[in-house]
């Protein structure tokens, strides 16, 4: 078996595409690049230390991947110019929360795989960085594109707010709302389309020498809006009520918005906040 000399020393193939790995995943190319022959590839398949993922790409060692990982070896099986993009690289770069879905990819000319959603772009290669060892679209492209594709204005919100808290992408003309979670983007949403100021979003406020940091707020009404998770434990909940009775003994006001009231009673909810003193925008 040939080896690659590095400096004085020579190292064997294996440890030259153990190194190579990223993510536990490799490439047949750049499996033959660290000195493995066809055959030898195929032996290593057969004694189980290549797994195949894809076509022409294998996970090292064990087939179970990592997210990272199941997102590199569907990059590197579309070709030396593919890149992952749409909801994968929202996903990949924090804007989106995981779920179950083929990993998207885009190239050029991608090659067709079974288990991977690919998309074909030749205007692609200025809109790619190297994003933790994987090309991946840049967020303003990956928004792009997801929108391209019919994705939900919630879903498109959501990770724009959530580029903007992350540094990724500069404040729009839309005020930059660092929400927390899915149901603080839904409250939000109906506290702007039902016509109220904008509020303050989870900024720090000071109660008694404690720090408090309000969902929503209305400084001038001391209004505050808490969006009210449906799934709490006792504890959660004796917490919450505690640090309501807090607020109120300072002379805030506190509203609590369900999933429920913010998804499907939007209109009983927002007169709720009109008859509360909520300004108007």
């Amino acid at each position: 078996m040939p080896r690659r000399v590095v400096g004085a020393l020579a190292e064997k193939p294996d440890t030259l595409v153990a190194r190579r790995a990223v993510w536990g995943v490799i490439s047949r190319a750049e499996l033959r690049e660290c000195g493995l022959p066809d055959d030898a590839i195929k032996h290593r398949v057969h004694s189980g230390w290549l797994h195949r993922v894809h076509r022409g790409v294998y996970a090292v060692g064990h087939p179970q991947l990592t997210p990272e990982g199941r997102f590199l070896a569907a990059v590197k099986a579309c070709g030396p110019r593919a890149a992952l993009s749409h909801y994968s690289a929202a996903i990949h770069w924090g804007l989106l929360e995981p779920f179950e879905r083929f990993p998207d990819v885009t190239a050029p000319t991608p090659r067709v795989h079974r288990g991977i959603n690919t998309h074909r772009s030749r205007s692609l290669l200025s809109d790619v960085v190297v994003h933790r060892d994987i090309p991946t679209t840049a967020p303003q492209r990956t928004l792009d594109d997801l929108r391209k594709i019919g994705a939900p204005a919630k879903t498109l919100t959501r990770a724009r707010r959530q580029a903007q808290t992350l540094g990724l992408m500069a404040p729009s003309a839309e005020p930059r709302a660092p929400t927390r979670s899915v149901l603080e983007d839904l409250v939000l949403d109906l506290i702007l389309e039902a016509g109220f100021a904008h509020p303050d979003v989870n900024v720090p406020l000071r109660i008694g020498g404690a720090t408090l940091i309000p969902d929503f707020r209305w400084p001038n009404q001391r209004l505050i809006v808490e969006a009210d998770g449906a799934a709490y434990h006792r504890n959660a909940a004796r917490e919450d009520a505690q640090r309501q009775a807090n607020l109120e003994a300072t002379g805030e006001r506190v509203i609590r918005v369900t999933h429920d009231q913010a998804v499907n009673q939007r209109a009983q909810t927002a007169e709720r906040l009109k008859q509360a003193g909520a300004p108007s925008a």
